[in-house]
């Protein structure tokens, strides 16, 4: 499948994914296990699509020798912005609005730490108030935007960074695989914030489709940006790989350092899933690489 073909394909699953969680927020209370399962096996697949697929790439376009330096800076300044957007808009959170989760399934404290046995407030609830205090609708929407549009860069960035090939599409997969599990959870937290706030269903729905084309926008962008570039597009590319590997790290520590220090309940599930995540980044990492020495054994010296 040729690259436009593949961004086309991965675009359209991302519109439907991302609709399809916002949509299940209107309908479903999310509850917080469930949440936190899912966070942390995204968490773990988004640290090892940056570590594993993304900086790799980033070196070999520009080549070890002159090209380290240069993706460590830019990784660290995918980085910061990340962080940055996080402090000033607070748009990622562990949790969704008390209004619009569900306590827990089994409707008891699971033992988090906020001291939730002093105040008598439902853990779930108390998490929410303690870690996001005052944030808006619109601040959480305008942060993920900023934050779907990089994941967009990163996804065209990966189609163009390799030959074409198997190589180049478990490449482009296993990032479209860390946004497509990530974007469902971004909708979630808009439209229940939203929800939360009182807004109307219509200006849900608007909010949910708008958001749903940032992603396929910014990929598709950001491909034609670097096509039009020829010769020169190498480093925009790899800049643009080390930039989300950057993003990538920093959105998936801000996921999973809260759930580490201050949730004890299910630890064993919630890291098993975190490192499976992780063991999918390495084997699709590990799957391209066998493959590239096959074809490279097979090539006429």
């Amino acid at each position: 499948m040729s690259p436009m073909m593949l961004l086309a394909v991965y675009g359209a699953a991302l519109v439907v994914s991302s609709v399809a969680g916002g949509a299940l927020t209107q309908r479903v209370a999310m509850t917080h296990t469930r949440a936190q399962l899912a966070m942390s096996l995204v968490s773990g697949l988004m640290l090892g699509i940056a570590f594993f697929h993304l900086l790799p790439h980033a070196v070999l376009t520009l080549g070890i020798h002159h090209g380290l330096t240069t993706v460590m800076s830019w990784t660290m300044g995918g980085l910061i912005v990340m962080l940055l957007l996080l402090r000033i808009l607070h748009f990622h959170q562990p949790d969704y609005p008390a209004e619009a989760i569900a306590v827990c399934e089994h409707g008891h404290d699971h033992g988090h730490k906020h001291g939730a046995a002093e105040t008598g407030v439902p853990a779930a609830r108390e998490v929410t108030s303690v870690m996001a205090p005052g944030v808006s609708w619109r601040g959480v929407l305008i942060g993920l935007t900023f934050h779907t549009f990089i994941d967009g860069v990163a996804l065209g960035a990966a189609l163009l960074s390799a030959p074409h090939g198997h190589q180049q599409q478990l490449l482009g997969f296993g990032v479209f695989l860390a946004i497509l599990l990530h974007k469902p959870l971004d909708a979630m937290s808009i439209v229940a914030l939203m929800k939360a706030s009182g807004t109307t269903a219509s200006s849900q729905t608007r909010a949910n489709l708008l958001f749903a084309f940032v992603c396929p926008l910014g990929a598709l962008l950001f491909y034609f940006y670097a096509m039009g570039l020829g010769g020169s597009g190498e480093l925009v590319i790899a800049s643009a790989l080390a930039f989300s590997a950057g993003a990538f790290v920093c959105i998936a520590l801000s996921d999973l350092l809260p759930e580490v220090q201050f949730h004890s309940h299910d630890r064993v599930k919630l890291t098993a899933v975190f490192l499976l995540g992780i063991a999918l980044a390495f084997m699709m990492a590990n799957t391209a690489a066998k493959h590239s020495h096959a074809i490279a054994s097979l090539s006429p010296v």
